[in-house]
């Protein structure tokens, strides 16, 4: 009964500590500030707020918005930062609105609402045009703000509306990247007839227009290109000697003399299908200044070529190990490191179209296509159109891809991952549908769209130099850009030296720490509300003095073999001696003390053993132990300091006893009576039960296969509308004497 009542105690003791628990962690979810205890931990979890007054004895991290507003603090000594978030009218410049020459014939005219006009004519081969029109060029506003400053909270979201537009008559530049192995020499004999007309074409797109000319072929090494040295000289009739890379012109507006340079860049060859297009592209993109690129003007990079591309790795080939560097390499605008550098990879290509704002455009033959298809899905901004068999479909290509680049705007960012942000716009539809979306389409010269960020800080970064950082929001292709300014609030001003509420003083902290914001930071070993306590050991640490607990049974404490330390027994270690137990009370000879009185046990008590004599039952080789024998199962009595012994025989048999002694250190034995030995097991009857049961579970099998089998049948046989024991009423027989006359 007593038993049963104890279970019943326990069980509703256990029921109670669950509730608790799931009472705390409630209360912890809905107000996770209570269990911060330093200031920076505190304002790294959102809408907490940290006490930093002196002397206060209430949670110092609360929640204003459950904890009534200053959580019993005073206002002066409550730190609860705030997302920040400031705009420098210098970086809010107007989005351009602008009237240019659209097509030919037109008035030439500019008018821009956040600039007063004026009429100058300016040199034409600097990117601007006479009348004022492209003298704005440089000025063209295409995302508002430029610039914001702001200061984020972990987990605290703030949002951040911007807007773009697409300027008219904004400045393009169009570098023609053209693969000028033989195989291409009709295309380029047809591209250099229509040079003029590309450049109509875009001029009726702004009036603001410069085109540029490259060409490429291989790497100068086998298996790329023929070795032989008259192959490098003319690899074939007609051909010119194979290089990597040459810029042929550069971005200008003058298109009689890209006609000249198409028509007189002389064509090359190679041995293997793929080209080394990708180390042409790297170079066209990152050499700046090289190829003339603007920085302010919509960049397009046409590619053409009508064989796939090496990508890295492929130099292995040509015993070029050294990985590309994503730099230029140009001088006297040819390409110097092509036997030097690897291939740059596809993702070194993303990069750095994305850091200079080009747009690739991939105009291929139909048998390139789908390769090229999947390579501008990996690189961003690009796209890819089919060049028909003499390139003749060229400047409707570049004019299609052209208009489904412009008509679509993408925002991305460059932010680091402990920074999170969200995009959200109606596009061009009603300003309060929002819908969550970085990419608005089907837009024309002038639509504003307008998006809103929802920017997070996900975390703080180990790094306190990494607190500050600085990324961009753009669109994509382009070289405009939205810059964040950002300041992570990460810690708080009184855990550094200069603060009223921070200290270094040796009178704080118990001289062994420093304090911050009205806790004590405490040096390593150390702990406590003011320090004070030793990670190694004894006062004023909630560490209890009083030696009772530690007394044992014989009134000494820990057993006269250990020392008491905060309630506890630590038992005497060294060479000689190794004491265990609660009270110590266990002698480190405890298990040879069980076998030295093993062989007298097993003689008197159960007349067996080595010391057993027939013939001399009494004797047991003059053991003296006086073993006192009990009905039942025996257990060590603690409190007694009895220390239990048992052992097996060969026949598995347990033996039981405990010893102890007294104060007068006199031995005192109690061994069980009876012996426990397993029950024997038939092993015959365990195979034979085996054996049965692997042929009932055969036969069981058996007929389950052979049920499903008939079931199978029938359910044929009735799916050919046939009934299975259905006999017909008449038999027919075939006369074999029957020649069916």
């Amino acid at each position: 009964m007593l038993k049963h009542r104890s279970s019943v105690v326990f069980v509703w003791a256990c029921l109670l500590a669950t509730c608790w628990a799931q009472r705390a962690e409630q209360l912890l979810a809905q107000n996770p500030c209570s269990s911060k205890t330093i200031c920076s931990d505190c304002i790294r979890t959102a809408f907490c707020a940290w006490c930093f007054a002196p002397e206060f004895n209430g949670p110092r991290c609360f929640n204003p918005a459950v904890e009534g507003g200053t959580g019993g603090c005073d206002e002066a000594y409550i730190f609860n930062p705030d997302n920040q978030r400031t705009l420098d009218p210098m970086f809010n410049k107007e989005l351009t609105r602008a009237r240019g020459r659209i097509g030919a014939g037109m008035e030439s005219s500019f008018y821009e609402e956040s600039y007063s006009s004026s009429s100058t004519s300016i040199k034409s081969g600097s990117g601007y045009m006479a009348g004022g029109g492209a003298a704005f060029g440089e000025n063209l506003v295409q995302i508002k703000p430029q610039r914001v400053n702001m200061k984020l909270r972990m987990n605290q979201m703030e949002k951040m509306s911007f807007s773009y537009a697409q300027a008219q008559d904004y400045p393009v530049d169009l570098y023609y990247l053209m693969d000028l192995s033989r195989s291409m020499k009709n295309d380029k004999d047809k591209l250099s007839t229509l040079g003029s007309l590309l450049s109509s074409t875009m001029r009726n797109i702004t009036s603001n227009f410069r085109i540029g000319f490259g060409s490429f072929v291989d790497k100068l090494v086998m298996p790329y290109v023929s070795t032989v040295p008259k192959n490098l000289i003319s690899p074939c009739d007609g051909c010119a000697a194979p290089y990597g890379f040459k810029n042929q012109m550069s971005l200008s507006n003058d298109t009689d003399f890209f006609d000249k340079a198409v028509a007189g860049a002389d064509v090359s060859g190679n041995l293997d299908s793929p080209e080394g297009g990708f180390d042409a592209i790297m170079q066209a993109i990152v050499c700046q200044r090289e190829i003339g690129w603007r920085e302010k003007a919509r960049r397009l990079l046409v590619f053409s070529t009508d064989a796939g591309f090496h990508y890295a790795g492929d130099g292995k080939l040509g015993g070029i190990v050294q990985p590309n560097d994503g730099e230029c390499h140009m001088e006297n605008n040819s390409y110097t490191h092509s036997t030097i550098q690897d291939y740059p990879s596809i993702s070194q290509i993303n990069l750095k179209v994305k850091e200079h704002g080009i747009n690739v455009i991939f105009a291929v033959t139909s048998e390139q296509f789908k390769v090229y298809e999947q390579l501008s899905k990996n690189i961003q901004g690009s796209s890819s159109g089919v060049l028909s068999e003499d390139s003749d479909n060229v400047v409707e290509l570049v004019r299609e891809q052209y208009n489904k680049i412009t008509s679509t705007v993408e925002m991305k960012h460059t932010s680091s991952d402990a920074v999170q942000l969200v995009y959200y716009s109606s596009c061009l539809g009603p300003k309060g549908n929002l819908k969550k979306t970085n990419k608005c389409d089907g837009l024309k010269v002038g639509d504003v769209v307008e998006f809103t960020a929802e920017i997070t800080l996900k975390e703080c970064p180990k790094d306190p130099s990494k607190w500050r950082e600085t990324f961009t929001i753009y669109p994509v292709g382009m070289s405009e850009s939205l810059t964040v300014e950002l300041e992570m609030l990460c810690d708080c001003p009184c855990e550094h030296p200069g603060h009223h509420a921070y200290s270094e003083s040796p009178l704080v902290c118990s001289g062994q720490g420093i304090s911050a914001c009205g806790v004590c930071v405490c040096n390593a070993g150390r702990f406590g509300k003011g320090c004070e306590c030793s990670a190694h050991g004894g006062p004023a640490c909630q560490c209890p003095l009083d030696e009772t607990p530690c007394l044992a049974p014989n009134g000494k404490s820990c057993s006269g073999h250990g020392h008491c330390v905060c309630g506890q027994c630590v038992c005497d270690v060294d060479e000689d001696r190794h004491y265990t137990g609660i009270y110590c009370e266990k002698s480190p000879a405890l298990p040879r003390k069980c076998l030295d009185f093993q062989e007298c046990v097993l003689c008197q008590v159960h007349k067996r053993g080595r010391l057993y004599n027939p013939d001399e039952p009494k004797e047991c080789g003059k053991c003296d132990l006086e073993p006192v024998i009990e009905e039942g199962r025996i257990e060590a009595n603690q409190s007694m300091n009895e220390n239990l012994c048992n052992y097996y025989d060969d026949d598995h048999c347990l033996y039981v006893y405990v010893y102890s002694y007294n104060d007068t250190e006199h031995l005192h034995i109690r061994a069980q009576k009876d012996k426990v030995c397993p029950k024997k097991v038939s092993i015959l009857g365990i195979v034979l039960g085996v054996i049965a049961a692997i042929v009932l579970v055969g036969l069981a099998l058996l007929m389950l296969w052979k049920m499903s089998l008939e079931t199978i049948l029938i359910a044929f046989v009735l799916l050919q509308g046939e009934n299975p024991i259905y006999k017909q009423a008449t038999s027919t027989f075939k006369n074999p004497t029957y020649a069916g006359k």
